[in-house]
């Protein structure tokens, strides 16, 4: 298949791995973050890490939005699945996440609150145009790449003048979340491999002002094997060289200005948060997207007042430490065995882009027992 199976071709791999080996200096340590949870999956699908030489670690970013999204979020998201007359809508992911005391929306849906998985969030205008007489809430996350979308639900939904449909926004941004952890200075990254999906719509533009500003390169790439290790590459001769620039191996697919018309939906219809809570980085400035007043009526904190508290995560759990950066799955006490995607504590363990889910899924974990 086209642009599959180049990408993961055997001979290639081994010729990128010498490459790297040859150009990483022996006598130097690399610190690669990975922002985005699917370059984390392939890294450990396809084996990446065990072509590396020793000195370069890869770092996994917060790039998970099922990860990302605070418990508190989560809470309120399962007091509106047990409103009255109240259709929850979401991703599958979402379902599993443990809010406070361990409950999640598929414990929620098992205790009578109509929950619904969904695929996209035209399936939630659908719900809501089969069901006039209940009230559908669309539970939205994710970065940059599920935002359009959103935003043209809500367009449709003004079209169609449907007064049953509204959305619990809880999109984010990822150049905000990236600044968030170099300003921080816990984690020692020297290069980040930037996210795909994400970069298809914002462009390689909004990482210029990042690598200026923290002297930190930037490579773009795509979720193949193949890409992964052509930026992981490119980001080691950019640290030999001592730049810090922003260069974009999936040029495939994305550009340096990205997807203008997506762009101009999500500011037709959303507008900067002061503030957002992340789950790891705490409160974070102009880092969350909150629905026009224009469209005040489609926005379900407003529609339902839902209050906000923030709620600590299980003190066993390690996933605000990993989504920072500062540690990994095997450095969690309960990774593998009482926290296991079966019965997850955190939402690392979760999501199909979690890194506690990467490490247990591809069986890397078992090396170390």
């Amino acid at each position: 298949m086209k642009y599959i199976d180049e990408f993961r071709d055997g001979a290639l791999a081994r010729k990128l791995a010498a490459d790297i080996r040859r150009e990483a200096h022996p006598d130097r340590n690399y610190g690669l973050m990975e922002f985005c949870g699917g370059h984390t999956h392939a890294i450990f699908r396809y084996g990446v890490q065990g072509l590396l030489p020793d000195n370069i670690n890869m770092i996994h970013g917060p790039g998970c939005p099922v990860c990302v999204l605070p418990i508190g979020r989560v809470d309120s998201a399962i007091e509106l699945a047990h409103s009255p007359n109240v259709i929850l809508c979401t991703y599958g992911d979402m379902l599993r996440v443990p809010g406070s005391n361990r409950v999640s929306l598929l414990k929620a849906k098992a205790g009578g609150a109509d929950v619904r998985m969904i695929y996209s969030s035209a399936d939630a205008l659908k719900i809501a145009q089969e069901n006039p007489d209940q009230q559908v809430v669309f539970f939205a996350i994710g970065f940059e790449t599920t935002t359009p979308p959103t935003a043209v639900a809500i367009l449709q939904a003004a079209t169609m003048g449907l007064a049953n449909f509204s959305v619990f926004s809880n999109h984010v941004l990822t150049p905000a979340a990236i600044s968030a952890i170099m300003g921080s200075g816990e984690a020692r990254v020297d290069g980040v491999v930037g996210p795909a999906h994400v970069s298809t719509v914002i462009g390689s533009r909004p990482y210029e002002l990042f690598a200026e500003q923290y002297h930190m390169p930037v490579v773009i790439a795509g979720f193949e094997p193949l890409d992964v290790m052509q930026a992981i590459l490119m980001l080691v001769r950019q640290l030999n060289e001592g730049r810090a620039e922003v260069e974009n191996e999936f040029t495939r697919a994305v550009t340096r200005d990205g997807n203008l018309k997506a762009q101009s939906l999500v500011a037709e219809v959303f507008e900067l948060r002061k503030t957002f809570e992340w789950r790891g980085l705490g409160w974070v400035p102009d880092s969350g997207l909150q629905i026009r007043e224009k469209y005040a009526v489609y926005d379900a904190e407003k529609r339902f007042e839902l209050p906000y508290q923030s709620v600590a995560d299980h003190p066993a759990c390690e996933c605000s430490a990993i989504i920072r950066g500062v540690k990994k799955p095997l450095d969690c006490k309960v990774f593998g065995t009482v926290c296991t995607p079966d019965n997850p504590i955190g939402s690392c363990m979760v999501s199909s882009e979690g890194a506690c889910a990467a490490y247990y899924t591809y069986g890397r974990y078992k090396a170390h027992e």
